[in-house]
């Protein structure tokens, strides 16, 4: 090759460089997509052979796919949180979910008093009991609160009966009475709750408006990235963050008919590949309106796939961890190794997989750099800018340390030590699965972080994921001579770390979780206890 053919290709390629950085350091749009309860085995750029996922693989062979992309949380609320704020929630405890907090009209925890600009969906959560027909989520409380009071009452009716009829007691009419009316209440109790959780509960809002009571899922998926290419289109001249939080593939699961009954893999598949046609969507106008090159995309899932979600029929409506143990709710790596994929052509290499230790709660930092504002210096930001390792301008992650909570429960430390390729992780307990031998709590739907439901490990128990990343094989000190060391100095960071942590208001307070009606969201007269409007429907985006 000649001298001046060299030159032209090293100007070349110092040209490509000078427009990566260039872009990089300019103010990017960007599209965070976060699916709900995704296993990191769904995806087929992740190895899944069976579901059809187009769309994402698309952006992991344009961008980079990070394959131990960790949240930062195992449950939906703490990790979108940790997302958020670039914090570990025990660090913010609420941020905005929910509506109110003193009143109907102060939205206290709406996005619109949280940054944002506009807001269209669901602010509060999406359950089995949203959705006719598919179940519920309080099942066991009803059987605790409701059947097994009305068994006693039942019992006690009869024994006072017979015992009166033998005319071994004298018992007055009034208890009697007492106890129908007490089973009465009981049962009317029960009704209504059936009867208006759903309207008080599932509804969409759009800003501060609700546009929707109960919600519908009928196209709901359509009308939301319908709604999503709309703002990028109105937005399209001036930089623009958009948050795509998906429902799917939370239970309850749906999907248009124009993916109903097509995948392989039921309703949870047919929702998965919904979800990846809208991601297409999104991808397409940004095309469209030659966006892509200034737009930075990232995707992940909020956590790992609810293994435990099978319903009454014995439907599996979860998903897949792949090779990793465990699921949500607990801090194996399948509950905590999520998707974690990003594009932006032009700058970040195409087709690149980065096995470094990363996490949701770096995405924080990324933006707020790359949109060229100061982090907040009152506060501990626990994400790290991710443009360095994405850009190869480091090798390694900075996350020596990644602590991983249960709840307010520290339940497990993660170590990647300099200059070494392993990735030590120590737990301090693990759930107790159940039926034994199974991979979640099947028993108890989720796994949960305390008593009798979980094991305490004294020495805590220690993994090499770089070697066992199945979470199998424990090494002990016959097996690693340095074991001792390792819990040292991985304790040591546990301390420093928890130094750190102050009190927050603890959200899950009986307060906090009891109904309070004079913050009940009604489209109608709340008095009237209808609480139904469709002004979607109205605005056509509805199709039937």
């Amino acid at each position: 090759m000649s001298k001046r053919r060299k030159m032209k290709i090293f100007l070349l390629l110092l040209l490509f460089l000078c427009e990566a950085q260039s872009r990089a350091t300019s103010r990017p749009n960007f599209v965070v997509l976060i699916a709900d309860d995704l296993g990191i085995g769904d995806p087929g750029c992740y190895g899944n052979k069976t579901l059809r996922t187009p769309n994402l693989d698309g952006l992991a062979k344009g961008g980079v796919k990070l394959t131990q992309h960790l949240a930062a949380s195992p449950l939906c609320t703490p990790s979108r949180a940790a997302l958020m704020t670039g914090r570990y929630s025990i660090r913010s405890g609420k941020w905005h979910l929910g509506i109110h907090c003193h009143n109907k009209t102060d939205f206290c925890h709406h996005p619109l008093n949280h940054g944002f600009d506009y807001f269209h969906g669901l602010p509060v959560t999406n359950l089995r009991d949203c959705k006719p027909g598919h179940g519920s989520v309080f099942t066991s409380g009803i059987r605790l609160l409701v059947f097994i009071p009305l068994q006693v009452i039942a019992i006690a009716l009869l024994t006072l009966a017979v015992l009166k009829w033998l005319g071994l007691c004298h018992v007055p009419p009034a208890v009697f009475f007492c106890l129908v009316f007490l089973a009465a209440l009981i049962l009317a109790s029960l009704l209504c709750f059936l009867h208006y959780f759903r309207p008080l509960n599932c509804f969409l809002f759009r800003n501060y408006d609700i546009t929707q009571q109960p919600m519908s899922y009928d196209n709901l998926t359509q009308r939301l990235t319908e709604d999503a290419s709309q703002f990028i289109r109105r937005n399209a001249k001036t930089p623009f963050l958009l948050v795509m939080s998906y429902l799917q593939v939370h239970t309850a699961l749906f999907a248009s008919k124009d993916f109903a009954g097509k995948s392989q893999h039921g309703i949870y598949g047919d929702a998965v590949e919904e979800m990846d046609w809208s991601v297409g969507q999104i991808v397409n106008v940004l095309d469209e309106l030659n966006l892509a090159n200034d737009t930075l995309i990232y995707f992940t899932s909020d956590q790992g796939a609810h293994v435990e979600e099978v319903n009454s029929r014995g439907e599996v409506h979860g998903g897949s961890n792949g090779i990793y143990k465990g699921g949500k709710a607990n801090n194996w790596e399948g509950g905590i190794r999520v998707p974690g994929l990003l594009r932006w052509p032009g700058v970040l290499q195409a087709g690149l997989e980065i096995d470094e230790p990363t996490t949701n709660m770096d995405i924080f930092p990324t933006v707020v750099k790359l949109a060229g504002s100061p982090l907040p210096d009152d506060r501990i930001i626990d994400g790290r800018d991710l443009m360095p390792l994405l850009l190869g301008k480091r090798q390694r992650s900075e996350h020596e340390f990644l602590f991983h909570y249960c709840n307010f429960y520290l339940n497990a430390v993660r170590w990647h030590p300099p200059n070494s390729t392993s990735i030590w992780k120590a737990f301090f307990f693990t759930p107790n699965f159940s039926p034994e031998g199974a991979n979640g709590c099947f028993r108890t739907h989720v796994c949960f972080c305390y008593g009798h439901f979980v094991t305490h490990h004294h020495p805590p128990l220690l993994f090499d994921l770089s070697k066992d990343p199945r979470e199998r094989n424990p090494v002990s000190p016959t097996t690693e001579p340095r074991f001792q060391e390792i819990l040292e100095t991985m304790q040591r960071a546990v301390d420093r770390h928890a130094q750190t942590v102050q009190r927050v208001p603890n959200q899950l307070s009986l307060w906090n979780l009891l109904w309070k009606p004079w913050l009940q969201m009604c489209c109608s007269s709340f008095f009237h206890l209808s609480c139904q409007c469709d002004q979607e429907k109205q605005d056509g985006r509805v199709s039937h």
